[in-house]
Formats: C-alpha cells, structure tokens, sequence
C-alpha cells in the first residue's frame, strides 16, 4: 500500500507560444523534478505526472489505493480518478483562439474521433496570475462590440440580414472572419493600421495588440484570476499562470495559429456561447478559505464541481494549517521553502515541489523567510 502523501515528478509539454529557457516559470519550477516547459501535474494519461521515488504513473497508483487516497466521495461523484488537473503556464506569446466542448458535444467528438478528442468530458478552467498576465477571454459588450464593425475595414464581414447587433450576429461574423481567404485577412489588418486612434475611441489599445499579434504570428495566422466556462473563446497572451481545469484534454482552436492546425471553422463557431459580456463575469474572486487554520489560505471556487483551489501565503517565521479534506488534493510551492508535516511525516519542500495528498490528510505549513502554496482539491 502507497503512502498517501508523496512527491511526485511532472512532465513537459512544449508548444511555439511558450517561453524558452529560464524565462519560463514552468522551467524554473518543473526542473525541480524532472523535465520542463507546460507543466502538467495530475493524472491524465496524455502527460502522466509520476511517483518520484518511484517513478510509477499517478494514474496507476490512485488505480491501486482508490479508497485511500480518493475517498468514496469523490469515488461516487467522479469515478476513480482525479476530476482536476493542473498545471503551470509560461505563455510568451498568444496561443490558439479556443473554446472547449461542452459534454455533449465532448461526447459525440470523442465517438467521432477519439484520437483528436480523447476523453468524452468537458473542460471549464480556471487561471491566477502568478506573473504580469495578459488574456482574451469571452466577449465584450455588445454596445462595445457594435461600434467596431462601422469602422469601414470591418464593414465587409457584417451580414446583410440582421438588423441588430446580437448574439448570433456576433457568432456570424466571427465564422465570417475565420473563413476569410489569407488575402483578405492581411489586406484588413493593413487597414485597420491606417484608422484613427479616435476613430477607435477608448478601444484603441486595439492598435498596439494588432501589431504584436502580426509580429508573432503571419498576418494570415493572426488579471489576478478569472474562469473561463466551457465552450468559453480565449487565448492567453503572455504571462505565468497556474491553471486548472476538469479533467478534460479537448480542445477546438480556430486562430492565432496556421490554417493547416485549425479545427473546423463551422464546429468551433456553432459550438460558442455567449453568456460573458463584461469583465466582472470572467472574474473569480478570493475568499478566505474555510480550511484554513490560521487565516493565511485563500480560496478560488469556481461555479463548478469538480474542484476549488488554494493559496497559501506564508511570511517570515509562519505558520498555516490545512484542515483535512474528504477528497484528494495536488499542491505545488511556486516560491519559498522549508517543511510540510502531512500524515505523520515531515516534509522538506521548496519551489517546484509538487506533492499528491489523500484523502482526510491535515497539513501544516512551516516556513523560515516565506512561502506560497497553491493546491487544487476535489470538491
């Protein structure tokens, strides 16, 4: 029987958007352990992270120590598996425009095609800065939106047919763009440089993004925390972040990347929503965490079930503890060091540690010149 408190080794994954070298969190912190780049720390099989004494997959443990380490809880609500997987980001430049399925949609993707789509669930996350962070995310107001499209380079992707500026207006015209021919993309993106800052008013930021995009991509290609739903457009722009989301590897992108990497045009546009239309609502707020012991952990609960996440914030010569849970839990030291006891045992820990902790396990955080604790558990 495996402890129920142990280091684990997480995996890379490099994509063109992520920072190189030490310039990347991700590096700095998953070299900790092994390798480096995206870092995943859960137990989706794609990117497995693995016992560090000894090397066996997560998924393989928890498969092995279902009731010690799950719980019947999270068992009976999840199946037997982690129902979160997290990850640190290092996002140098825009990665692909995307949404992610919704289950229903997930699941006839994955019977279509389970090699593209390799599970049959959905995937809202959720994202806390851990550096500057840049990121698109759902939609503007439509009153904010409507004025853009007057600008004469923009007239030309505006249907003929309806007659206010609505929800399945905006979705026409997002597939009406994305199915533009490369020819007609850079002849706008040229034009939308040549308009007026005050013809853009208080959007002119616009102008500055566009160029960056250009630079990053071909013309053709081209907060604290926040959560983004599923089927949710995003594209995060630059920054470290931690995230989070159900377990889910699905994903439908359709820009900022080339043509030949794009999923169907016609799916990604039907599959959106429409439910953000300010930023208050992409926003997701701390609170003071009711499984703190001594004030010092936040707590981020998306309006999901399948996780919460926590931050623990300790200063010099602190102290925190973690009251016991019923579900599993995955944390990682993003800075600082000295101890954690869990489970009968002492634990030297310092940045990039990335521990799996069962079920009902207490924790107490013990630090010399300061420390900060992320963990996503099952809620």
């Amino acid at each position: 029987m495996t402890n129920a408190v142990f280091q684990l080794s997480c995996q890379r994954n490099n994509y063109p958007w992520g920072k190189k070298g030490q310039q990347s969190l991700a590096v700095k912190l998953c070299e900790k352990t092994k390798e480096y780049a995206e870092m995943w720390m859960g137990d989706y099989p794609d990117i497995p992270a693995k016992s560090l004494e000894i090397g066996e997959k997560l998924q393989t443990i928890i498969e092995q120590n279902k009731e010690k380490l799950l719980g019947k809880k999270c068992i009976d609500k999840f199946g037997g598996q982690l129902p979160f997987l997290p990850k640190i980001l290092s996002i140098q430049k825009a990665f692909p425009l995307q949404g992610h399925p919704n289950k229903s949609l997930a699941t006839r993707l994955h019977q279509k095609n389970p090699k593209q789509f390799t599970d049959e669930n959905h995937k809202p996350e959720i994202a806390i800065a851990l550096s500057e962070f840049e990121v698109f995310a759902g939609w503007k107001p439509l009153h904010e939106i409507q004025p853009l499209f007057q600008l004469q380079p923009l007239q030309r992707f505006l249907p003929r047919t309806h007659a206010s500026f609505n929800d399945e207006r905006l979705r026409s015209v997002t597939q009406t763009i994305l199915q533009a021919s490369d020819d007609v993309i850079a002849g706008t993106q040229k034009a939308l440089a040549t308009v007026s800052r005050e013809e853009y008013g208080q959007q002119a930021y616009i102008l500055g993004l566009l160029g960056r995009l250009q630079q990053q991509y071909s013309q053709e290609d081209a907060v604290a925390s926040i959560y983004i739903p599923a089927d949710g457009i995003h594209a995060y722009l630059s920054g470290d972040i931690i995230e989070c989301m159900a377990r889910s590897n699905n994903v439908l992108n359709s820009g900022f990347c080339p043509r030949a990497d794009r999923d169907s045009i016609e799916l990604f546009s039907a599959s959106l929503t429409f439910s953000t239309h300010s930023v208050e609502t992409m926003l997701l707020r701390s609170e003071p965490s009711p499984k703190s012991g001594g004030g010092k952990t936040l707590v981020y609960a998306p309006p999901m079930s399948e996780f919460n996440m926590i931050l623990t914030a300790l200063k010099e010569s602190e102290t925190e503890t973690i009251r016991s849970v019923d579900e599993p839990m995955v944390m990682i030291v993003t800075s600082g060091s000295r101890s954690m006891k869990a489970d009968g045992e002492t634990h030297n820990i310092k940045d990039g540690y990335v521990y799996s902790i069962g079920q009902g396990i207490e924790l107490v955080y013990e630090t010399d010149a300061g420390l900060e604790v992320y963990a996503a558990y099952a809620e």
